[in-house]
């Protein structure tokens, strides 16, 4: 078995990173960054579907099963920020919100026990190491985005947006446990809490009063996330100016199961967005 996650590039710096030149990144491909003014900027890195072509006919998953572990139509939540960063390659190829040497599903274990792979003529050397050239190339763009708009601005808030299943058992089956998975968790594992208390306090607050089909969303923090690796970049870089909101939205908008959006509900969420961010200028954000 070909130890793939011994050739893991290494993100060393700001905007500096080490991994093989044997392949070109074309950018267009992979994300597409629309700029706005304002310190607001949005992502969803699991949005995405998409596969490289090299990639595709190695899979063992099904596209179903791959689209019921990303985040559709996160990407809308995103755009609501003045910068956004649309990201088009599924989880699958790489998980931009992972650290690089877990950035890719190998094994069952890695994802759900979901087997991704062909166990015979699947994921190569080549085409995991192809794979982390993207990532490397994703954080060393973020990077310097965040630099421009923290010069612009003097300070930012990222707004990492993700949504997560609770019906796992089954479309007929009882949801999960509501105790244990608010509607929305807003991790904020990886900051300094008590710095960025103004911000967080208000964008909480604001979210939880906000109207969601005539009644309040239920909005905790760090109950079962907590932030990963984009979070914990954004506050390892620019630790007093830029502040990341881990934001996982419980699959209540859609059918985590077909896919199929909830129009009426979606646009109660996005409204419920809307009217938090427009708060949240209103006081300071740090203490």
């Amino acid at each position: 078995m070909i130890n793939l996650r011994a050739v893991t590039p290494k993100h060393d710096a700001l905007g500096g990173v080490s991994y093989s030149n044997a392949w070109t990144v074309n950018p267009g491909k992979l994300w597409r960054i629309e700029g706005g003014s304002g310190p607001f900027v949005g992502l969803a890195v699991h949005a995405g579907h998409e596969m490289r072509r090299g990639l595709r006919s190695v899979l063992a998953i099904d596209d179903d099963s791959r689209l019921r572990e990303e985040d559709p139509y996160t990407d809308r939540i995103a755009a609501l920020c003045g910068t956004h960063i649309m990201t088009f390659r599924s989880r699958f190829e790489v998980d931009l919100n992972r650290v690089a040497d877990e950035a890719i599903c190998v094994q069952p274990e890695d994802c759900w026990n979901l087997r991704v792979w062909k166990e015979n003529d699947g994921l190569t050397q080549t085409m995991y190491r192809r794979s982390l050239v993207e990532h490397a190339a994703f954080y060393e763009m973020l990077g310097s985005l965040l630099r421009e708009i923290e010069e612009r601005e003097g300070r930012f808030l990222v707004l990492d947006c993700h949504s997560y299943n609770h019906r796992r058992a089954g479309p007929d089956q009882p949801p999960t446990d509501p105790e244990h998975n608010p509607e929305i968790n807003v991790g904020t594992g990886s900051m300094d809490r008590a710095y960025w208390a103004p911000l967080v306090d208000r964008f909480i607050g604001t979210l939880q009063e906000a109207d969601y089909l005539g009644r309040h969303l239920d909005v905790r923090e760090n109950v079962n996330f907590r932030g990963r690796h984009l979070a914990r970049f954004v506050h390892t870089h620019f630790p007093r100016t830029g502040c990341c909101l881990a934001i996982e939205v419980k699959k209540i908008f859609m059918d985590e199961w077909t896919g199929a959006l909830n129009k009426t509900a979606f646009e109660a969420l996005l409204g419920a967005f809307r009217a938090t961010l427009g708060r949240v200028e209103e006081v300071p954000w740090t203490r």
